[in-house]
């Protein structure tokens, strides 16, 4: 016989009224928290001025829920306090506001550069959030060096050099600097190993460096390779292959066949360069190009990127939280969160008309410290490469709708085997990591529907499971995750907190564990499920799937489902290792001199200089610490006294 929900009447009379109560219940409580929203913002409103600035719009956790920007706070904010004919988004936003926070800036420009990094950095979920998990990869030749490299760089552009990108992707990157390589014969080694080489490595060998290390070309000759290298990537490749055909002339002239030979193989890898170009954009110089596609309540945008009349990739974006925005707000969202970490180019062509777009245009000349013009192309060339980035962002967004049926499929197949009550939309899978119990670790990676979660993904130190017991680390890992989650969020009321899946990889050993601490700590409305290979472990495809219950179950080897949970393992796996391995690589190379407070690593560099071995450092008297280079009386007595206190 079918149960009658808890709190509901078992007849269907009594369920209709009870359904009626419920909606009066959450229309009374929707505008109970709309009025409380709308007095914690008209409360702020009569503190504020008609200044240019950014404000946020935070809930009663203190969580940011939306950041805006204003050229006049007072007039932009008191806006809220007026619901009628808001968006229903706006309108949800609102009664969950609970407090705001207000920074005033020097202009409008300035607040919408603000904006953009509050956005990036909070990732609020009003917002149109345009996510990457990565950083853009670039091209940098160093500049502090006689002999400067060249490499593949990510993150943040401390080093002095030239910086070249971005480019879409590192394959792309690797690509051109192999071709560079082979054109320039520019090193690509570290400046140790330079400064190691007594003859020329292997790339000498297959002629894609010069050997400076080791004198096979002066600093004049390779400074005229860099020069030459700076003139391709800057977009003069035309005069650059002009000089070496003129060389490699000269050389089969001179009968110096050996030169034009090497000659010759340079002006193939620049022919390489050239012909690997799928788009066509000389002419253009440096520019970035988007456009935008939207279909099924989605938003894909696709953006190329030229420099120097090159074509150095593209990449599709599917910026989230789109709902109930105009495309040309959403399009001009996606720009200023990308200029956030990417150097804005002198000319930037969009498909159409953007919101406040010589603001938006000023505020990435602020930041790039040139004049940016942003443009919709009309004919030539750029009108070309602007409909081959629209057909682009067409395809891009079908076969991420195809994708996302696909994987929306998926899920559904996958709660109706792991008997969950509906699709999963935060999976938590974990796995340990370690060698015969030392430097172990414990990992979380976090799927959802879009895929992994790189940002959400943890890395869990054991502290307390001693030995190689796999079992009391899994124990430990869990204790940890859910004692946070229930400090953070006891009442399971927001999103992203506790996972509708935990995904173990072990067998009924790990499964146990985790099932036995978690009924300790009172959770039992987890679902848990283990993934192990089966008896004949070099078979794949043979999982075994276990259950709380002590049940198994097994998938046909060409299910969709086992290959999602087979991925999912594997990305864990592949975490937990890579963690395991970095905390085994820093203990290799810690020091005894690490403990000893105010020892930073100039001084540390100098001891071991001087003294040779951390050993020798400890065995030293006061006088001979004083004698090391860089270290004054006062430090020698520190180091001292660490080693002898006591004795």
């Amino acid at each position: 016989m079918a149960r009658t929900p808890a709190g509901s009447p078992p007849d269907p009379r009594g369920q209709e009224r009870f359904n009626e109560d419920r909606a009066t219940y959450t229309v009374a409580s929707g505008q109970q928290d709309l009025e409380a929203g709308i007095t914690a913002i008209r409360e702020v409103v009569q503190t504020l001025k008609p200044h240019p600035g950014v404000y946020r719009m935070l809930d009663t956790r203190g969580d940011v829920l939306y950041v805006g920007k204003a050229r006049s706070l007072k007039a932009r904010v008191a806006n809220y306090t007026q619901p009628k004919g808001l968006s229903n988004r706006l309108i949800r936003m609102i009664g969950s506001t609970r407090r705001m926070e207000i920074v005033t800036t020097n202009s409008e420009a300035e607040a919408l550069l603000l904006e953009a990094q509050l956005i990036k950095r909070f990732r609020p979920p009003f917002n149109v959030l345009l996510r990457d998990d990565k950083s853009f990869p670039f091209i940098l030749l160093r500049v502090d060096h006689d002999f400067p490299r060249i490499s593949k760089h990510r993150g943040a552009r401390r080093a002095k050099g030239n910086y070249y990108g971005p480019f879409a992707s590192a394959g792309s990157v690797n690509t051109t600097i192999n071709a560079l390589q082979k054109l320039f014969l520019l090193r690509s080694c570290t400046d140790s190993f330079f400064s190691r080489r007594d003859r020329p490595c292997l790339l000498y060998q297959i002629k894609r460096c010069s050997a400076p290390c080791v004198g096979r070309i002066d600093a004049d000759g390779y400074g005229e390779l860099v020069q030459e290298a700076k003139d391709f990537l800057a977009g003069k490749s035309g005069a650059v292959q002009a000089k070496i055909e003129k060389q490699m002339a000269a050389a089969a002239a001179n009968l110096e066949f050996e030169t034009a030979a090497m000659l010759r193989d340079r002006l193939r890898a620049a022919t390489f360069i050239q012909g690997s170009q799928a788009i066509n954009a000389s002419g253009v110089g440096d520019a970035d190009i988007f456009a935008l596609s939207a279909k099924g309540g989605q938003v894909g945008v696709q953006a190329f990127f030229i420099r120097g009349g090159q074509n150095w990739g593209h990449r599709a974006f599917f910026p989230r939280h789109t709902q109930d925005i105009a495309e040309d707000e959403v399009l001009a969202d996606v720009l200023l969160q990308f200029y956030e970490e990417v150097p804005p180019p002198r000319t930037i062509l969009v498909d159409r008309a953007l919101p406040e777009q010589e603001l938006i245009a000023e505020a990435l000349a602020e930041k790039a410290g040139h004049r940016v013009e942003i443009s919709i192309p009309q004919r030539g060339s750029r009108r070309q490469l602007m409909e081959q980035a629209q057909r682009n962002a067409v395809e891009a967004l079908e076969r991420r709708l195809a994708e996302s049926g696909t994987k929306a499929r998926t899920l559904r197949e996958l709660a109706e085997f792991l008997e969950l009550p509906e699709p999963p939309q935060r999976i938590e899978v974990y796995d340990n990591s370690h060698i015969q119990g030392t430097k172990a670790v414990g990992a979380m990676v976090v799927a959802g529907p879009e895929g992994f979660e790189k940002g959400q993904y943890r890395k869990f130190n054991i502290k307390t499971a001693q030995g190689n017991d796999d079992f009391a680390m899994m124990r430990e890992v869990m204790g940890r995750r859910f004692a946070r989650a229930m400090k953070d969020d006891p009442d399971r009321q927001q999103a992203g907190v506790w996972p509708d899946l935990v995904l173990i990889d072990g067998g009924k050993g790990q499964m146990s564990s985790v099932r036995d601490t978690l009924e300790e700590m009172g959770i039992e409305d987890v679902p848990l499920i283990a993934i192990a290979k089966g008896p004949h472990h070099g078979r794949e495809g043979r999982e075994v799937f276990h259950f709380p219950d002590g049940r198994e179950k097994t998938l046909p080897t060409n299910s969709p489902v086992l290959f999602h949970l087979q991925r999912l393992r594997d990305e864990v796996h592949r975490f937990a290792i890579g963690a395991h391995r970095a905390k085994r690589s820093r203990a290799i190379t810690a020091s005894p001199l690490d403990e000893i407070p105010g020892i930073g690593p100039s001084r540390k560099r100098a001891l071991l200089l001087h003294f040779g071995t951390a050993g020798k450092v400890r065995a030293a008297s006061l006088q001979d610490l004083q004698r090391a280079p860089g270290i004054s009386e006062g430090v020698a007595q520190l180091i001292y006294d660490f080693y002898h206190a006591g004795g």
